[in-house]
């Protein structure tokens, strides 16, 4: 999006991209078309434009002005008047108005893609019937019998770069076009006109010609050395898939939004099918194993385990300048969520085991080279299998133990005691006796060691916590259990290892006395209330059953 306002801000100070085509080039389902539909709508969305009335070219009033005083006028007006009049308003100013410019009526009229105000669409068009009448425009017919050939009132100046004079002009999948098609985009580019339809000579146009394809097109296009005069006028944008994890969950939410996909969508859902998603867009580094670089990109705080060094995220992108060129598109995400739908005989619900079972399916029935089947396949069954269980561990955690939020604060704030008292060695004074004790250090290993945090790196560990915390505290920021992700990720898994009670009442099958039934039903009315319903929330309990609590 920066290069997008990089170009545009160039080309309004008048330089070089002023005269270029913006390419957008990427996979498909990257959002190419959708970035053209916002430009087009921002230009909808305009004030109305002055134009002269009657004009088939949106054209500028200021072009009525003869050349001859068009320095007087940009004087009193600060404006630079470019350009001329198309052939059509130039008779017209002659011959209707006797060339009394000032005579000639100004309307004002809005873009609109709709009426083709500003605003021109060129599709693929068919090799075998490609007809240039498509982008400038064509003589019509039946006025030959009353107007000479030459006469500009034989002229029908509808081509998409005519209607999207002064707008946009948009070259859909671009480079499926014979390539003698595009050669108007050289003169509208550089020259700013076109050729008009028979013998009119050339019409003036200032329009951005926006284009996109997929790279494979450009590839070949960009072989032919033949096609070194267009190749010179284009400034390439890459558009590759989003990378972030936050924003990808956002864009199946919004397509489900407007669709008429009615399921209910359990938590995690959409976030183990976009993690799918974006690791097969990532590439693979030296540095951090993927779902690591994953949750980096997603702007977590990451330390991997046994290490406290932190890992760059700007080295990870700057060595990986293609990601996201490839991978999987949204498009086959939302096929896998509705297959998962019509699979599911249960209920109109769609979770995370079905979706994934549904994205295997499709993996394997896919047309895909078979290292890639065979790493999407890893990605699922071993990959997202364990990242799912994971998230599955902790949140049934918080649902089975009661106040799990004071509980894991209170460890939090005991760690951070023991944890300043010994990077500063001092003492610790309980909150209780007042009286002052040595740090805890087996205190302090039993949480540091939930995530491989041990021996020489643990104190280093400390002072990064608690620098960072105070940091945190002197912005004013509110200091909890969650503010330093690897420190959150420890204390959660030590309140997981002390909950012995969740695999003899997690199923139904096992035999619970009156507390436990008690406590087991607490614990589906807590996921109720995290967003589960009463069909997911009973295949996710029988899968951790199955998957996390086996003895």
């Amino acid at each position: 999006i920066a290069q997008i306002v990089r170009y545009f801000h160039s080309a309004s100070l008048k330089g070089e991209e002023s005269r270029q085509v913006l390419y957008l080039m990427g996979p498909v389902g990257s959002g190419k078309s959708s970035l053209v539909e916002k430009l087009q709508r921002g230009l909808e969305e305009a004030e109305a434009a002055y134009a002269i009335e009657g004009c088939p070219m949106f054209e500028e009033p200021l072009h009525l002005i003869p050349r001859h005083l068009r320095k007087e006028f940009e004087k009193m007006l600060g404006v630079h008047v470019e350009g001329d009049l198309c052939p059509v308003c130039r008779f017209r100013l002659k011959e209707e108005f006797s060339g009394r410019y000032e005579e000639v009526p100004v309307t004002s009229r809005f873009f609109s893609k709709r009426n083709r105000v500003g605003i021109g669409v060129v599709p693929p068009v068919d090799p075998n019937n490609q007809d240039t009448s498509v982008l400038i425009g064509s003589e019509d017919i039946s006025k030959l019998d009353l107007y000479s050939e030459g006469d500009p009132r034989v002229l029908d100046l509808n081509g998409a770069l005519n209607v999207g004079n002064r707008g946009m002009c948009e070259f859909i999948e671009v480079f499926k076009n014979e390539t003698e098609y595009l050669h108007a985009m050289i003169t509208a580019t550089q020259e700013k006109v076109i050729p008009a339809p028979g013998r009119h000579g050339m019409v003036y146009v200032d329009t951005v010609i926006v284009a996109h394809s997929n790279e494979a097109e450009w590839q070949k296009f960009k072989a032919d050395h033949t096609n070194e005069a267009i190749l010179d006028r284009i400034v390439v944008v890459r558009v590759p898939y989003n990378l972030r994890l936050s924003e990808e969950v956002k864009i199946y939410q919004k397509i489900i939004r407007y669709s008429d996909f009615r399921a209910h969508v359990a938590p995690h859902t959409l976030e183990i099918a976009s993690m799918f998603a974006i690791l097969s867009r990532l590439e693979a580094t030296a540095k951090c194993d993927l779902m690591t670089k994953l949750k980096l990109y997603n702007g977590e705080e990451v330390v991997e385990k046994g290490k406290t060094k932190k890992i760059d995220v700007q080295e990870l992108r700057e060595d990986a300048k293609r990601e996201g060129m490839n991978g999987i598109s949204t498009r086959f995400i939302m096929k896998a969520l509705d297959n998962a739908l019509s699979d599911n005989i249960e209920g109109n619900c769609i979770n995370p085991i079905n979706v994934r079972e549904s994205l295997v399916s499709m993996v394997k029935e896919g047309d895909l080279p078979d290292d890639t089947r065979k790493q999407h396949l890893e990605f699922l069954q071993d990959v997202l299998h364990k990242e799912y269980l994971e998230m599955l561990e902790k949140e049934i955690t918080k649902a089975f133990v009661y106040s799990y939020q004071e509980q894991a604060e209170a460890l939090f704030q005991n760690y951070l005691d023991h944890a300043e008292a010994f990077v500063n060695k001092t003492r610790v004074k309980d909150r209780n006796t007042k009286e002052e004790l040595q740090p805890d250090e087996g205190f302090l290993k039993s949480i540091e060691e939930q995530i491989a945090i041990i021996g020489s790196a643990a104190e280093g560990f400390r002072q990064e916590v608690i620098a960072y915390l105070w940091a945190a505290s002197r912005r004013g920021e509110r200091v909890s259990y969650r503010s330093y992700e690897p420190l959150k990720e420890a204390i959660e898994k030590k309140l997981m290892t002390s909950v012995r009670d969740i695999s003899r009442i997690i199923t139904k099958a096992r035999t619970r006395d009156e507390e436990q039934t008690a406590k087991y039903n607490a614990m589906v009315k807590n996921l109720l209330d995290s967003g589960y319903c009463e069909s997911c929330v009973d295949v996710v309990l029988k899968y951790a059953a199955n998957n996390l609590w086996k003895d």
